[in-house]
């Protein structure tokens, strides 16, 4: 990888920047959906999980956060050396942070599927095909009724409706679909269908950053 993605993490320290303005909505859509899942224990993904933002706070002052059982897996060692201490200080014992290749099915298959699947930040970071790939694994990784929370940036060509179409094809149906922010889109599915049986030794994407991508239109 290219790009220093534990400096990237810096912008959502600025409260005007569209990624903070994205792990705003991303957080409600969180919360939402802990609020609507039915009692007992939970199930939670977090795939390319970064620094935990998404997720660890969340789960700290919700109500809900107790029940649930997370696995946030994310590559860069420093960012989930910082995701390992969110979750510490919060007091969260049933998040685990992996450090490892998110991609890989075998990192989900003893929690799959869940309630919560994030796969945030990542839309814009792979190939068109393999957000394709991506979104029918997700019907494998989520549960019926479950909620998968994703995100893509929103230039032109802008990808998100054609996503929302196939998220449905997978039997997903919209429960929101905004722009927090110029040129960010957060999308947020609830699984309707029934889980497929999760394939074992997959690849589901390879992240190649956005900065690889758009060199690459360009060329």
């Amino acid at each position: 990888m290219t790009k220093d993605w534990y400096a990237w993490h810096r912008d959502y320290d600025q409260p005007e920047s569209a990624l903070a303005r994205r792990l705003a909505e991303v957080r409600r859509r969180v919360a939402d959906a802990l609020d609507a899942a039915p009692p007992g224990p939970l199930r939670a993904l977090s795939l390319c999980a970064g620094q935990g933002r998404d997720l660890i706070p969340v789960l700290a002052a919700h109500p809900r956060g107790a029940d649930v059982t997370a696995r946030l897996v994310e590559l860069d060692p420093r960012n989930a050396d910082l995701a390992r201490r969110a979750t510490a200080e919060a007091g969260l014992t049933g998040v685990q942070v992996v450090t490892g290749d998110a991609a890989l099915t075998d990192g989900y298959a003893d929690l799959a599927p869940a309630d919560l699947v994030l796969v945030c930040g990542i839309f814009g970071n792979i190939t068109d095909d393999d957000i394709r790939a991506t979104v029918r694994h997700c019907a494998s990784l989520c549960a019926t009724d479950g909620m998968v929370l994703w995100t893509r940036h929103r230039r032109e060509p802008d990808l998100v409706p054609v996503i929302c179409e196939w998220f449905a094809e997978e039997g997903f149906e919209p429960v929101a679909v905004g722009s927090p922010a110029d040129g960010v889109g957060v999308g947020a599915h609830r699984f309707t269908g029934t889980p497929r049986p999760l394939v074992p030794g997959a690849r589901m994407f390879t992240f190649v950053g956005y900065d690889v991508l758009e060199r690459t239109e360009q060329a």
